[in-house]
């Protein structure tokens, strides 16, 4: 790794954690501890506000940015992928946010980077079969960043329909449907609902504070028990149904996809 690059991926290191001492610089650049000291030290001369000391720890001062030239070619390349997959994928509030930010990107890159971002043979066809929508994706990630609740119609895998009202919170896209995740008020629980099965959506004046047992936080914990448990059941274990021979017990499709993030999810 040249020194620059090295001196780039301390900075990079500093900005990710609120202390890093010399020992795991060093054990994640694969430099002498050696090396790490006199790297900050030169950081700190050149007018990097680094704070710290030998045996210790180092910290970097809040606000502090490096220019945006700084890119290895991988790292263009994961930017243009990302930003065409979301001009393809999103709605076009968000593709047009991502393809400016590109565009941001690539005014300020040196001069032998800035072909690469054109050059970049990553793409995600626009050509695509994506579920269309009859609300409006924005709406949602609007409310999501102020808290505020919505409101919708909702039709499940089986045909069901129901009106609800919940706390949306994230969006996540399994290909090629979004989903939202959310508390949702009727069932007093949480809930993924596919975007392209919702419809008349109004974003509510109501608006919500984190409650503990109600936010994202919550549903990965309880999500990942769920998983953990359904693959416990289908693997079988001592004392169980494979242990005698039967079949491992398989969760009712009710209780599966109560918290399931998978596209076919039926909430009920």
């Amino acid at each position: 790794m040249r020194r620059a690059d090295r001196l780039f991926q301390i900075v990079q290191e500093l900005r990710r954690r609120k202390l890093v001492t010399a020992r795991q610089l060093a054990a994640t650049l694969e430099v002498s501890e050696r090396t790490i000291y006199r790297d900050i030290r030169d950081l700190a001369g050149s007018g990097v506000p680094i704070e710290g000391e030998a045996g210790v720890g180092y910290v970097l001062q809040r606000g502090y940015d490096l220019p945006p030239l700084m890119f290895t070619e991988e790292e263009i390349e994961a930017l243009v992928l990302g930003a065409r997959i979301i001009e393809s994928w999103a709605d076009p509030a968000l593709a047009k946010a991502a393809a400016d930010v590109v565009a941001k990107v690539e005014a300020v890159l040196p001069e032998s980077l800035r072909d690469h971002v054109s050059r970049t043979p990553l793409s995600a066809p626009a050509d695509h079969r994506a579920a269309p929508l009859s609300i409006d994706a924005a709406e949602i990630r609007a409310a999501l960043r102020s808290r505020h609740k919505i409101h919708f119609h909702y039709c499940n895998a089986e045909g069901r329909e129901s009106e609800r009202a919940v706390r949306p919170l994230a969006l996540a896209f399994y290909g090629p449907v979004w989903l939202l995740i959310a508390w949702c008020e009727l069932r007093d629980d949480f809930r993924a609902f596919r975007l392209d099965r919702m419809r008349e959506m109004t974003v509510l004046e109501a608006r919500f504070a984190e409650e503990r047992g109600k936010t994202l936080h919550d549903f990965v914990v309880a999500d990942r028990a769920r998983r953990a448990e359904e693959r416990h059941s289908l693997q079988g274990g001592p004392g169980d149904g494979a242990a005698q021979g039967r079949k491992p017990a398989v969760p009712e499709p009710e209780m599966r996809d109560r918290l399931t993030l998978v596209p076919e999810a039926v909430n009920d």
